[in-house]
């Protein structure tokens, strides 16, 4: 899996103006026999054709117009890349841009669309590890039908929606969620009007004709798809959250008063999902209502494009029980899919699962029913289960989606499955604990080469210098901050290692002497240490029969391989659990007192 650390620079360091940008240092071209074109795709078994795998960008700085009378959008991205590779051309994905230049370094670059790509040529070839400038001017209209869009179209301006494939719509990038990047915003706009992204204001410029621009700062990496951007006739409404976060909503003028009952809930919801999951990871929250009645607008009822979720505002004007459990979803993603990211979109279960699964222990816990009219976990996971093979049937395995099931059922109630599986295995002490490891794991990774400690957020603790934030879901739970300690040998009648509290056999051969010790009290050999990952990203899902006081499982393998999957099944006496672990090489089954491993 692809994984990158990061710690966002100061401003000063960073990208305060597009200027800052095209100043920095450049590459020198090599003949061009030495380069070739970057492959036009980061292999993403779901949307094949996103991204380009020449290069990875550090940064964007995304400078945007709005004007009012024409509804249109002049604009300027400048991304900082570096090369992977030697490369005579590049290409960026988007769609529905109309591009007016391109500059690489300064120096003026050929370019041509051709289907959702930018290609673009430069004056001479890259050199491979070069830090590069790539600058476009384009213009957009956010009513213009296409495929697909990530505008949302509002009668005083407009919103962006685009999860999964549609940042490329609003602007020239890499666009996918591995290759996450820091991002300023500047967006001019006419007075009467308010311009507001992701992060946090750091400069508001008067300027001639009527018009202010609007600086804004992300201090933490994002992917592409979390981005928001907004104009619109709003105002910014600010509150303290738990422990001093600052909370802002960008709502409609005309709707300020009627949304303040949903506003209003936000400080409760962080202070609860803090004692599940730790500090919230991002310097702000808060709501974006985007000002339109358009059932269409966008796809979701909400979506948690980063520190500021969008939602129809008609949603939130219901009573709290009819919405804080979809808000409690949308606040979890900050933790599962914006600080800790898919490395690919086939891992998206463990998003919406995790998002689902704590909106639903938050929905039960005061008793407000769901849609199925159900008010327990329990009920709702039998209901779940009984529905699994179905949908496995219709959709694939939960990690396994294609373009057209990516959002369904399976990706959300089949992962909240999994964790409740995982859930009821290890009991919930574990489980939390499994939880804030996994998250935390990933923040102990150094900063990638030429990163700053992030700057100390007003009334939030600094980040340590060296500390990055969460990065890939499939990656951290292979942190290199875990210890390495010591444990008498193993042999073949030994009881089973602990994986992140989860009994697992070796993955090949008798366990080893080296451990690693993954959470308190939790050890494991470090040569099945990438095994504790698999469990929780892609090697197996674990269902047994909530009906049956007999404990009664069939493995349903997360990803399924015709050369590695088994359909078994087994009791075991009492309430002891059988879990079976599907690796490449082994099937196993495990008791509490047993275990036994046949080569598959």
């Amino acid at each position: 899996m692809r994984y990158r650390s990061r710690v966002t620079a100061p401003a000063a360091a960073l990208i305060g103006t597009a200027a800052a940008l095209t100043l920095a240092p450049t590459a020198h071209a090599t003949p061009a026999h030495h380069g070739t074109p970057g492959p036009e795709t980061l292999g993403d078994p779901v949307f094949p054709d996103l991204g380009n795998d020449g290069y990875r960008v550090s940064a964007y700085h995304l400078d945007f117009a709005y004007d009012a009378t024409t509804g249109l959008v002049d604009a300027t991205a400048t991304l900082r890349i570096r090369t992977t590779r030697a490369l005579t051309r590049l290409s960026l994905d988007a769609l529905g841009l109309d591009v007016h230049a391109v500059r690489v370094d300064g120096r003026t670059a050929t370019c041509e669309q051709v289907a959702e790509k930018l290609r673009i040529t430069p004056a001479g070839t890259l050199p491979a590890g070069a830090r590069v400038t790539v600058c476009v001017e384009y213009s957009a209209d956010p009513r213009r039908e296409l495929a697909h869009t990530g505008w949302v179209d509002t009668p005083d301006g407009f919103a962006v929606c685009c999860q999964p494939d549609s940042a490329h719509t609003v602007f020239p990038c890499n666009d996918h969620p591995s290759d996450k990047a820091d991002f300023t915003f500047r967006l001019t706009v006419p007075d009467g009007l308010r311009g507001v992204a992701t992060g946090l204001l750091v400069r508001t410029e008067i300027l001639d004709g009527g018009r202010t621009a609007y600086t804004y700062r992300s201090r933490e990496p994002m992917a592409t798809e979390l981005v928001q951007i907004t104009v619109g006739d709003y105002v910014v409404k600010d509150r303290q959250g738990p422990h001093g976060l600052p909370l802002r909503d960008v709502v409609p003028v005309t709707r300020a008063e009627a949304l303040e009952p949903a506003l209003a809930l936000t400080p409760g919801l962080v202070a609860w999902l803090e004692t599940r999951l730790g500090a919230y990871p991002f310097e702000t929250y808060g709501l974006l209502p985007c000002n339109s009645d358009n059932p269409q607008a966008f796809d979701f009822t909400g979506l948690e494009t980063q520190t500021l979720t969008l939602y129809k505002p008609n949603f939130l004007l219901q009573e709290e029980k009819k919405i804080g459990s979809h808000m409690m979803h949308e606040l979890v993603h900050s933790y599962f899919g914006n600080s800790v990211s898919p490395a690919t979109w086939a891992d998206l279960w463990l998003n919406e699962g995790h998002a689902d699964f704590y909106g639903l222990l938050y929905r039960y816990e005061r008793g407000w029913a769901d849609s199925l009219g159900l008010t327990t976990m329990e009920a709702r996971m039998k209901d779940t289960y009984a529905k699994g093979d179905q949908w496995r049937h219709d959709s694939g395995p939960v990690a396994a989606p294609d373009a057209t099931n990516l959002f369904d059922s399976q990706r959300y109630l089949g992962g909240v499955l999994v964790l409740y599986a995982l859930r009821r295995f290890v009991g919930e002490d574990t489980f939390h604990a499994i939880e804030r490891v996994f998250l935390a794991a990933a923040h102990a990774r150094p900063p990638r080469l030429g990163g700053h400690a992030g700057e100390p957020v007003p009334g939030r603790p600094a980040q340590p210098a060296g500390r990055a934030p969460p990065r890939q879901l499939g990656d951290a739970l292979t942190s290199q901050s875990c210890r390495a300690a010591a444990c008498p040998p193993c042999t073949a009648s030994s009881p089973p290692t602990r994986c992140c509290g989860i009994a697992v056999v070796p993955w090949r051969g008798p366990c080893c002497r080296d451990t690693v010790r993954v959470g308190a009290g939790i050890r494991m050999p470090s040569s099945r240490y990438r095994l504790c990952r698999r469990l929780m990203n892609s090697c197996l899902i674990r269902y047994w029969s909530l009906n049956s006081p007999t404990p009664r499982m069939i493995v349903k393998p997360i990803r399924e391989s015709p050369k590695v999957w088994k359909r078994t099944s087994g009791s075991c006496s009492g309430t002891a659990p059988v879990i079976s672990v599907i690796t490449s090489a082994t099937t196993s089954q495990v008791t509490r007192s047993t275990w036994s491993r046949s080569l598959s």
